[in-house]
């Protein structure tokens, strides 16, 4: 059986929306909807009932995400109901891993056709309550919020693995020592790139508003972010000697992406010249306190697997949950030129959606490898608990 060629047509993305702020009133299967149906309508030559299925992230699931959110955003968006859809999860890299899953479909060739995305919209993460573990208790009942992080934590876990995020950022922090003044410096560089790129213009061509949300462009960059104010913040994990801050980490946020794959028979049917041919992945594991560095080796094998190194990267779009693990990864990377990553931004600035970030970060990779005409470009993620995900495109 031979592999075949994966090529992504195009991808797009709404505006990232702040924890309640301009996205927060559309459910998050509505924002699946929206990506789908808009990335449908800009390749006016493809059938929808071409699409032989549908791959989202989601990372949370427990509110109105819960039946599916892939086979929602298929009916929502109007496509055809024989066109089939599946959500996965894996934490902040689940729509990466949706991309990959769909690019594995098409090289296998059970698929010619595909849609990969995510959605995440941290505003409406509900609170749930769990079941009693017998009839009538007579106590008051814990409600556990879904936004994010641990929570109904398994006793059964060791104590060092299920520390916050943010905590698990300053350990990182600790092992590279990365002060303050050196994260609050990257926060605000991803401020200025940020900013840069949507006075340019760069994000017009892949950036769908949604209709009737009063938001056009991304919610947390901050034009008039300085190290002065980034630097009156408080360490928001560690009360002494803390380095983390809401300043340097990722906002939490409302969003959703998708992208449009196809071999060269669905590519024939697009009648468009793609954007990018996905290359290799990888998927790591590691202790799960020191989640911030779960890129590290799974960078190192796609690369491998790609036949590529360092050298040849055009682009990386890293994503940054925190800066300090991002200047984590980097340090691990010394042969990596700091200047192809995140061109435009990342996630400080711009925000991280968690299901719909991977998704992201690949379609931007897939527009700058276009806009360049040709090149290597890679996308990575942290995750939660404990691992890392990366993809190699190319064109």
């Amino acid at each position: 059986m031979s592999i075949r060629d994966v090529y992504i047509v195009d991808a797009v993305r709404t505006p990232i929306g702040k924890f309640g702020g301009g996205l927060a009133a559309v459910r998050p299967d509505d924002l699946a909807a929206h990506v789908v149906k808009a990335l449908v309508d800009r390749t006016p030559g493809l059938d929808p009932a071409l699409v032989d299925d549908v791959y989202f992230g989601d990372a949370n699931g427990a509110g109105e995400d819960n039946r599916d959110v892939a086979r929602m955003a298929v009916l929502l968006a109007g496509l055809p109901v024989s066109v089939p859809g599946v959500t996965v999860n894996r934490l902040c890299g689940s729509g990466l891993e949706a991309v990959i899953q769909a690019a594995r479909a098409i090289a296998l060739g059970d698929a010619s056709v595909a849609i990969a995305g995510g959605v995440e919209s941290m505003s409406r993460a509900p609170w749930v309550l769990q079941k009693p573990e017998r009839a009538f208790p007579a106590g008051h009942q814990q409600l556990h919020s879904t936004t994010l992080g641990w929570r109904m934590t398994n006793p059964r876990m060791p104590a060092e693995w299920t520390v916050s995020l943010g905590e698990g950022a300053e350990l990182v922090a600790d092992r590279h020592g990365l002060g303050r003044d050196a994260q609050d410096a990257f926060a605000l560089d991803s401020h200025r790139k940020a900013a840069e790129a949507w006075a340019k213009g760069l994000y017009d061509g892949e950036v769908v508003p949604y209709q009737g949300a009063e938001l056009s462009r991304d919610e947390c960059v901050r034009e008039n972010a300085s190290l002065e104010a980034l630097g009156r913040l408080k360490p928001a994990f560690r009360t002494e000697g803390g380095t983390v801050t809401a300043g340097n980490a990722s906002p939490l946020n409302d969003g959703a992406a998708a992208l449009l794959l196809v071999d060269e028979a669905g590519l024939r049917e697009t009648g468009r010249e793609p954007l990018a041919r996905i290359r290799a992945s990888a998927v790591t594991g590691i202790e799960p306190q020191l989640f911030g560095l779960g890129p590290v080796a799974a960078v190192r094998r796609a690369l491998a697997k790609a036949d590529r190194s360092f050298a040849d990267l055009t682009t990386f779009e890293l994503n940054e949950a925190f800066a300090a693990q991002a200047l984590g990864c980097l340090a691990e990377w010394p042969e990596l030129d700091p200047v192809v990553v995140n061109p435009r931004g990342g996630a400080i600035a711009l925000g991280h959606p968690l299901g719909a970030s991977g998704a992201r970060l690949a379609g931007s990779v897939a527009h700058q490898l276009a806009a360049a005409g040709s090149g290597t470009g890679l996308a990575a993620l942290c995750i939660g608990v404990g691992q890392g995900l990366a993809l190699v495109l190319e064109r």
